[in-house]
């Protein structure tokens, strides 16, 4: 099918002037540098001499053309849905018997995590595979963030970019069909197979929303659990008391002032490199830099796309629309979408599968030795790996 047949679906490229990169080498040689507080690290924030040297190679190494070629190896499209401009990739298999899949990065993530496990899943008779196991793409950015914002109005939150998902699937043709993610591509797809279990046959994540200890657990709920699963639990619990005092600061911005944040991040480019390196660097199997666990091209590929979009702000915002939505503070609705977590070690938060199982039908359960909150980047064969497994034992049981 010939996308561009259907009303409204238009062909995209990824092109953006060379002024704009004029303007960008402009910015990074007149850096205003704050100063440092001498052998702290990263306890407060991304050092100094780090981001300088990741700012040199950004200005004198790092090949945007090249990135940006990359990209469009990828058929793009772009359509309006719900009054937003919505950018999409869409890469078929060669397999004509493929299982159509729809792939959702987070924040501050883009469809730029996906570069190395999109052509394993679409053709995986050419990457050592089994051709059974392939998959037809759709790799959206989320209404907002990158190619598909800023959005003109409020209230994008989750539960309605993934009402606008499935609006997608069914312009595309795709009536039944897997969702994948993790981070807010975590929460799209779990809301997708919820809201939509008739035409959802799976959702495999690499983060289930609300699956680790919230409050600390009561002496009769750990007794209920065997040995193993009540250290789990205070580990959860011990782990999320963490992130709260030590990680939690840019979503207490993005949550109740996006737009102060947006000038900054706007304005300067290496502000938008430290806001989102520092996340590479914390929530990732690193060692002491981002770069020990992603590629630096490819992260940087990833912030270029917030920058040349000026999407800083209004990726933001879905922080804000949740916080105030009507259903903040209350659980999740159930899910009988069949769903598998695959559970990285550096993960933000530890998974709790007796607490995901009451509001979710978890029919695979994989826990890997290494890898953190960017699975496709950091670990992408582990991954696919899993994804595909998933898939196919539905295949089996159908």
């Amino acid at each position: 099918m010939n996308l561009t047949d259907i009303p409204g679906v238009r062909p995209f490229r990824v092109d953006f002037p060379q002024s704009d990169l004029d303007d960008l080498h402009r910015r990074l040689d007149h850096t205003r540098w704050p100063d440092e507080l001498p052998g702290v690290g990263w306890a407060y924030g991304v050092p100094k001499a780090y981001l300088q040297d990741l700012v040199r190679y950004w200005r004198h190494t790092y090949d945007w053309h090249a990135a940006q070629e990359r990209l469009n190896a990828w058929p793009q499209f772009t359509t309006e849905i719900d009054g937003a401009r919505l950018h999409f990739a869409h890469i078929r298999s060669p397999e004509p018997t493929a299982t159509p899949l729809i792939i959702t990065h987070g924040w501050p993530g883009s469809i730029a995590e996906f570069t190395d496990v999109v052509g394993p899943l679409t053709d995986p008779r050419a990457h050592g595979g089994d051709p059974a196991d392939a998959f037809h793409l759709v790799v959206p950015s989320i209404p907002g963030f990158g190619l598909s914002g800023p959005t003109r109005d409020t209230g994008w939150e989750f539960t309605r970019v993934a009402a606008a998902f499935a609006e997608l699937m069914e312009r595309l043709g795709h009536r039944n069909y897997g969702a994948q993610g993790g981070d807010w591509g975590g929460a799209v797809s779990r809301e997708l197979g919820r809201a939509h279990p008739d035409r959802v046959i799976g959702v495999h994540l690499n983060l289930l929303p609300g699956s680790s200890a919230v409050t600390e657990p009561t002496p009769g709920e750990l007794a209920a659990l065997t040995p193993d699963e009540r250290e789990r639990h205070l580990t959860s619990w011990r782990r999320g008391q963490e992130w709260n005092r030590e990680e939690s600061g840019y979503a207490a911005i993005q949550s109740t002032r996006p737009q102060t944040l947006a000038y900054a991040l706007t304005d300067s480019p290496v502000g938008q490199l430290a806001w989102i390196a520092e996340k590479f660097r914390q929530w990732t199997d690193s060692v002491d830099r981002p770069e020990d666990a992603v590629d630096r091209d490819l992260l940087l590929t990833n912030v270029m796309l917030y920058w040349l979009t000026g999407t800083a702000g209004s990726s933001a915002r879905i922080y804000y629309e949740r916080a105030h939505a009507d259903y903040w503070g209350t659980p999740p609705g159930p899910s009988t979408a069949p769903t598998a977590l695959a559970v990285f070690p550096e993960e933000n938060f530890v998974p709790l599968r007796h607490v995901a199982e009451r509001t979710d039908n978890i029919v695979r359960w994989t826990e890997f030795d290494r890898g953190g909150h960017f699975a496709a980047m950091e670990e992408p064969d582990l991954l696919v790996a899993d994804i595909r497994a998933f898939f196919r034992g539905l295949r089996a049981s159908a």
